[in-house]
């Protein structure tokens, strides 16, 4: 389908090369305002994150969730709260397909594709991990992970659906947090992993990835405190949970040698 469209301005033209299979969108004409941007950006963002975009929501109109907080923590996002300013969209035509030639973003999916999707992208983020290449791992994962949330969003909280999507966006939180591990992202392990043991403090794995990262960031009594809770659960790992325990005494032995040969310095 070929159709050209001069527009009410002098010397543009539009060219239809493939038509789309949708209703034609209604266009708002005037200007429009960020006042409710900074709300979905946020969402957005902990989406991309793999976070609950809903957690944070008060069941009020966006205008009022504005100012029911202090700040959505992001700077950006806070000062188009305070100011608003007018919105404007710079789209860039990358390239033309035809409907069925492209390959689709996970958002723009069905639910059944997205179903379809989420053990594909587990599948591909195992195998970049596999191969040490975390950075894209963590993409897959989280594209799953969003897959997922927006399933669950469709469900009600605690029900049996409900709890299956929540079972396997665990695990994919999980593997995503090995990536962190490996990218030495240590403190958004441990915001993970300790927001999944605040509404399922029985998962085995989320105790000790967290008891990892503490051990990096050298919390040590949370670290062993962990760890404990490992062998309580899941007795069948003390050997695993010992390595751990004398990596986090040789790292603490190491950083107490380093204090003083520090100290000796400072005196001498």
């Amino acid at each position: 389908m070929e159709a050209a469209l001069l527009l009410n301005v002098e010397g543009i033209k539009k060219t239809i090369l493939h038509g789309g299979m949708g209703e034609l969108p209604n266009f708002i004409t005037g200007s429009r305002h960020t006042g409710v941007y900074p709300i979905l950006s946020r969402s957005l963002r902990q989406m991309t994150d793999g976070k609950d975009p809903t957690e944070w929501h008060v069941h009020t109109c966006g205008l009022a969730n504005m100012f029911a907080y202090h700040t959505l923590g992001y700077e950006d996002l806070d000062e188009l709260q305070k100011e608003p300013q007018p919105l404007i969209f710079v789209i860039e035509l990358l390239q033309v397909e035809a409907p069925s030639e492209y390959q689709r973003e996970t958002w723009n999916l069905s639910n059944s594709e997205k179903m379809q999707a989420v053990p594909i992208l587990h599948g591909e983020g195992n195998r970049l991990f596999k191969l040490g290449r975390y950075e894209e791992a963590s993409t897959k994962y989280q594209e799953a992970i969003v897959c997922l949330r927006n399933l669950q969003t469709k469900e009600k909280p605690w029900e049996v659906q409900w709890l299956k999507l929540e079972k396997m966006i665990n695990t994919l939180i999980l593997n995503y947090c090995q990536c962190l591990l490996k990218r030495e992202a240590y403190y958004e392990v441990l915001e993970h992993t300790s927001d999944i043991l605040r509404h399922h403090p029985g998962i085995v794995k989320a105790y000790y990835v967290r008891a990892r990262a503490h051990a990096e960031v050298w919390n040590e009594t949370e670290a062993k405190a962990d760890l404990e809770k490992v062998l309580e659960l899941e007795p069948s790992m003390r050997k695993a949970v010992h390595r751990e325990l004398r990596l986090l005494a040789g790292r603490l032995e190491e950083k107490r040698e380093e204090e003083r040969l520090r100290c000796r310095h400072m005196l001498g």
